[in-house]
């Protein structure tokens, strides 16, 4: 004789797991390839502006002036000179790491409107989710939490490490203040455009649902915000103007706009309006970031109630 036992409740393992910490979790695990080359490319950064931070005083003498045929009154000798190379390295690692962090928005903005939203939308997943007590809004909420706090946390520690490996921005070597790769790499601009380029890629995979076409609309966003501001970014501190009797030269630091009156009269920005043009620009982008990621929110509960 046998006897049936009775049955008892096993716990669901397949259930994706609740709370803040649990989504976090789970947009790290099904992005991971993602996080790992974000570490990886911000670590890289790392070792390479301190680097450049242990070359700067010999690339800085690289630059200064020098005697022939040997060396006199402190300079170096010129011969010597055309064997260094720490110049031309440090020139050139500096400039790959601006341009990288000026272009971060592109590749953000492609991989949110592909990889973080449209392919999620594109495969159900989403839907799934939704369906296993996670709301539409969460999940949105997590998908652009976890990697603003990333970007957020990795543009900007490369961005003080990159301040730091610059020394006194000696424009030879660093280039000038307000060459595009530069202004937006030495400031809060590196922060936010990344942030803008998030917010739009995934106002992008809403709005389309597909990952290809949502990545090409995310960076073609992308390209227009940075392209705009570019183009207007002289017109966000009011400009200087210069005027004397007999001609003048304006100092290299300054961001000449333009002579009228036969060289008489300048318009310009000083390196003084360095910061005001940065926290003004940043404020547009991060207005831009905050209405795309209002538009995303709005968008998907138009469609999920």
């Amino acid at each position: 004789m046998t006897t049936a036992l009775p049955a008892t409740a096993t716990p669901a393992t397949d259930r994706p797991p609740r709370g803040a910490r649990g989504l976090t979790w789970t947009v790290l695990r099904l992005h991971r390839s993602a996080l790992i080359f974000w570490c990886l490319a911000v670590a890289a950064a790392t070792g390479v502006l301190i680097w450049m931070y242990a070359i700067g005083d010999e690339a800085r003498r690289g630059v200064g002036g020098c005697a022939e045929p040997v060396a006199v009154d402190g300079l170096p000798s010129c011969r010597a000179m055309e064997a260094v190379t720490a110049d031309d390295t440090y020139r050139t690692f500096i400039a790959l790491i601006a341009g990288a962090l000026s272009y971060a928005i592109f590749a953000v903005a492609a991989w949110a409107g592909g990889a973080l939203i449209g392919r999620e939308l594109e495969s159900g997943t989403a839907k799934l989710a939704w369906t296993q007590s996670v709301t539409p809004a969460r999940w949105l909420a997590a998908k652009l939490a976890v990697p603003a706090v990333l970007l957020t946390a990795g543009t900007g520690a490369v961005t003080l490490l990159g301040l730091w490996a610059r020394g006194d921005d000696d424009p030879n070597l660093v280039g000038d203040w307000y060459y595009p790769d530069v202004f937006l790499s030495t400031g809060p601009t590196a922060v936010a455009y990344p942030l803008a380029g998030l917010a739009l890629g995934a106002l992008a995979g809403l709005l389309l649902r597909r990952a290809l076409p949502a990545a090409g609309v995310g960076f073609g966003a992308a390209l227009v915000l940075y392209n705009v501001l570019e183009r207007y970014r002289w017109e966000f501190w009011p400009t200087v103007t210069r005027a004397e009797a007999g001609g003048f030269e304006l100092p290299r630091s300054a961001w000449q706009l333009g002579w009228a009156d036969s060289l008489t009269r300048a318009t310009f920005h000083p390196h003084s309006h360095f910061w005001p043009l940065q926290y003004v620009e940043t404020c547009l982008v991060l207005t831009v970031a905050a209405v795309a990621t209002l538009a995303a929110f709005w968008l998907l509960r138009r469609r999920t109630t």
